[in-house]
């Protein structure tokens, strides 16, 4: 048995943003538009969602910009041009990695350009330059909500087959670029969240919602195949990764219906990982198709790449968990019961720390891989006095999930990393919000993109900073 408890010695502490919430510089440098750009600011309580992902309209005449609206991504915190001294608060803070995303409008301004633009690939070599010089380990994100706007307007985004080849060649780009400097890639981010930006298809182009839903899925998990094989022309050592966001539910009541509908929930979850990491469309899935008269293209030769190129390591994000009530909530909605156990966010986002461990268990027992919690935070309006920002609550927060970690690790479970969502304040992917913050480190700027943009070392970032420098065992005082 082994008695040596806590996190292992090799464990990165990290953090995470993505390349439209922080970057900005939409307009710079070549770069096209992506989805992200035309997520307009309103300003309006955004609570009780549960949403991770943006909302935007998601027709093709809508999707321009308005002069009358702020759009927020297009600005970010100016990461574009401050990434090196942010990168040095990073070092100071004491991360081992760090996980950003490229966006693919830099690279490839229209999605199905000839060639990738120059000048965003330099970008991405001082970056990610900058991070190892600094000793944090880059962990990248191929895909995180920026897609190239030509394509959800000229193609439909994800519903055209079209895009696994586009996909293929952005993916060619990186690779071949960054293969000696990154090891680890995450090909989609939260890959189950199946809204308009992850999967850019306009309503104009659903004559059945459900079924070109699930069509986009499948070329988004062909696509993500065929990454992990053009990942292999350039080295065998490379960690190819699917992510999740982790939607691990609760049964409402032990009611026998109540307890069979959440599993079969649960189940449509697992869907995709258990194609990536299984390399089969699995039976639930088939059923669950049959049951909702779902009918989409699959190849055999789809099915081979999904048989031959499965991913290396499965990493998520956790924020909350929910319940499912047969009674309540049908397959297409969530379920809005409250858990009278959990305490909420601001948000109205549950915190439940213990279901982290239960979900680290569920899916190291599935899937006997590595994993990785690639975010993990909480967002609170964070308030600045004296140039100074107690934030106990992050504090708390974060130290119960540690802690919880700490015993799925314990549990015997290969949980390899952890990034922070998110080390510095960026724009919210939900609500496009600045006073929904997340960082360890304060950005002066408001929901408008005023301020001085200085950064400022929140309580949560000393805490830290500790946490890591100890790994962890700063947590048993």
């Amino acid at each position: 048995m082994n008695k040596d408890h806590g996190f292992p010695e090799n464990f990165m502490w990290g953090g995470a943003i993505a390349a439209n919430q922080a970057e900005g510089a939409f307009n710079e440098d070549g770069k096209g538009l992506c989805i992200a750009d035309l997520h307009a600011f309103i300003d309006k309580e955004n609570r009780d969602d549960r949403k991770e992902d943006s909302t935007i309209d998601n027709t093709v005449e809508s999707l321009k910009i308005n002069e009358n609206y702020y759009y927020p991504k297009q600005n970010g915190i100016d990461f574009y041009h401050t990434y090196k001294e942010d990168i040095k608060l990073f070092k100071e803070l004491g991360l081992k990695c760090f996980r950003t995303s490229i966006n693919w409008s830099r690279i490839y301004p229209n999605g199905d350009d000839d060639k990738p633009n120059e000048a965003g690939l330099l970008f991405y070599d001082d970056l990610i330059r900058e991070l190892i010089l600094n000793d944090i380990e880059p962990i990248i994100t191929i895909s995180h909500y920026e897609l190239p706007l030509n394509l959800v307007v000229k193609y439909g985004g994800w519903k055209s087959r079209k895009l696994i080849d586009y996909f293929e060649k952005y993916c060619d780009t990186l690779f071949e670029r960054y293969h000696e400097q990154v090891k680890y890639w995450i090909v989609f981010n939260q890959i189950n969240l199946v809204t308009f930006n992850s999967l850019g298809i306009p309503v104009d182009y659903m004559d059945n919602e459900l079924q070109t839903t699930f069509q986009g899925i499948h070329h988004q998990l062909v696509a993500q195949a065929i990454a992990k094989k053009v990942s292999l022309k350039y080295s065998n050592k490379l960690m190819i990764g699917i992510m999740l966001s982790d939607k691990i539910a609760y049964s409402a009541t032990c009611k026998p219906e109540d307890v069979l509908f959440n599993t079969r929930k649960n189940q449509m979850q697992y869907f995709f990982s258990d194609v990536a990491l299984r390399g089969i469309y699995p039976g639930y899935a088939y059923r669950y198709f049959e049951d909702q008269n779902i009918h989409f293209e699959i190849s055999n030769e789809d099915l081979e790449l999904l048989k031959k190129y499965k991913m290396d390591y499965l990493s998520f994000s956790y924020y909350y968990t929910k319940i499912n009530d047969f009674t309540k909530n049908g397959w297409g909605a969530t379920d809005k019961s409250k858990n009278p156990y959990l305490k909420e966010s601001e948000w109205g986002w549950e915190i439940d720390p213990l279901g982290l461990r239960n979900c680290l268990n569920v899916y190291y027992d599935r899937y006997q891989c590595p994993l990785m919690i690639t975010e993990n935070g909480l967002g609170a309006k964070d308030v600045l006095i004296n140039n100074k920002v107690h934030d106990q609550y992050r504090i708390d927060y974060l130290g119960q999930h540690f802690f919880q970690m700490k015993e799925a690790i314990n549990d015997g479970v290969n949980l390899i990393g952890y990034c922070l969502w998110s080390p510095i304040d960026i724009i919210s992917c939900s609500s496009a919000e600045m006073k929904k913050r997340y960082g360890v480190i304060y950005v002066d700027q408001d929901d408008l993109g005023k301020g001085t943009k200085q950064r400022i070392k929140k309580d949560s970032f000393y805490w830290y900073k500790e946490v890591i420098n100890t790994n962890g065992k700063s947590l048993e005082k």
